[in-house]
C-alpha cells in the first residue's frame, strides 16, 4: 500500500461522520503547525480530505497567521479554511501580556470571527525567581488577558506543558483560576504532558482537576527513554506511548466535555501526512469508544 492509499484507507471510513459531528462529541482538529507547508486554503482541503472536523489555527510568530497582521490575516484565513466546509474553533497564540501589541488586535479579529477558543503563550519558570515569585507575575500578566478575554467573548485555555513551564503542575493554573468565571478561562488539557510528568497517579489528579474546566484538549504520547545515560521523554505515535487513553477519553466523557480535541505529532516522521492520518483514526476510535458511535 503506497502512501496514497494509506491516507485515503484512514480517513475514508470515519470521514462521512466527521462532516456530521455527532451531537455531544468533542470536535477533532488538527494543530496548524503541522501542515506549515500550506497556504489557508490548501491548508483547509488537506485537512478535510483526512477527515478532521477543524483547525487549530496558529497565530504566533512563524505561524500560518503573523501576529502583526492579524487584523488583515485572520479573516482572510478563516475564511479559506471554512470555505473547506471545516471550522477554526481555536486559535493557538503566543500572547503572554496583554501589552503585546497583537493581544487586543488578536482577541477582537477572534470575535469577529466567531472564534470563541484562544490559547495563550507559555509563562517559564527560571533560576532567577522563586516559583512564588514567578507565580505573582504571571498573575498580573493573567489578569490583563482575562480583562480581553472578558470584553470579546472569548476563553482562554491554559496548556499543561511539561518541563520549565507554570502549569507543568496543575495546581498551578488552578490558583490562578480558582476565583475566575469558567466561561472566561479553563484548561487546554494535554494528557501526554500530563503523564510525563506524574506517570503514576498525578495524571488522573490532574484530569479530576481539569475536568469542570475543560476548554479543549491535545493529543501526543510519549514514555521514558533512557538515551546516553540520560532520561528523556520521547514522543511517539499516538497508542505507543504510556498515556492511558480510554481512562482519559472516559473521563472527558464524563465531563460532558465536546470542545476542540487537537492532534499534535511530535515525533519524528518520514512523511507527516501518514503520521497524521494514523494518528486521527487512532483518535476516532477513542471517541467512538467513549462517546458512542
Amino acid at each position: 500500500m503506497d502512501r496514497r492509499q494509506f491516507i485515503a484507507a484512514a480517513a475514508a471510513a470515519p470521514r462521512a461522520a466527521a462532516r456530521v459531528q455527532p451531537a455531544g462529541h468533542p470536535k477533532l482538529c488538527i494543530f496548524s503547525k503541522h501542515m506549515a507547508q500550506f497556504d489557508w486554503k490548501e491548508l483547509g482541503r488537506k485537512a478535510k480530505d483526512l477527515g478532521f472536523d477543524g483547525v487549530d489555527l496558529t497565530v504566533r510568530p512563524k505561524g500560518h497567521v503573523l501576529p502583526e497582521r492579524v487584523k488583515e490575516d485572520l479573516p482572510r484565513a478563516v475564511d479559506a479554511i471554512r470555505a473547506s466546509g471545516l471550522d477554526v474553533p481555536m486559535i493557538t497564540t503566543d500572547l503572554k501580556s496583554a501589552a503585546n501589541p497583537a493581544a487586543a488586535p488578536t482577541f477582537e479579529a477572534a470575535r469577529k470571527l466567531g472564534i470563541r477558543l484562544l490559547k495563550p503563550g507559555y509563562w517559564m519558570y527560571t533560576k532567577d525567581r522563586t516559583v512564588l515569585q514567578t507565580q505573582a507575575e504571571v498573575r498580573q500578566h493573567f489578569q490583563g488577558l482575562l480583562k480581553l478575554a472578558m470584553q470579546n467573548g472569548v476563553a482562554l485555555g491554559l496548556h499543561n506543558h511539561s518541563g520549565a513551564y507554570v502549569g507543568t503542575a496543575l495546581w498551578a493554573y488552578r490558583d490562578l483560576l480558582q476565583d475566575v468565571d469558567p466561561k472566561l478561562a479553563g484548561y487546554y488539557f494535554d494528557p501526554g504532558h500530563a503523564t510525563i510528568e506524574g506517570g503514576l497517579y498525578v495524571w488522573r489528579i490532574s484530569l479530576e482537576l481539569a475536568a469542570p474546566r475543560l476548554k479543549m484538549v491535545a493529543m501526543k504520547d510519549a514514555y521514558w527513554d533512557k538515551s546516553n545515560g540520560r532520561w528523556r521523554p520521547k514522543w511517539v505515535p499516538l497508542g505507543e506511548g504510556m498515556v492511558d487513553w480510554p481512562e482519559f477519553f472516559r473521563g472527558f466523557a464524563k465531563a460532558g466535555f465536546n470542545g476542540p480535541i487537537t492532534l499534535h505529532v511530535e515525533y519524528p516522521v518520514k512523511d507527516e501526512l501518514e503520521a497524521i492520518a494514523h494518528d486521527l483514526a487512532f483518535m476516532k476510535k477513542q471517541v467512538a469508544a467513549a462517546y458512542g458511535a
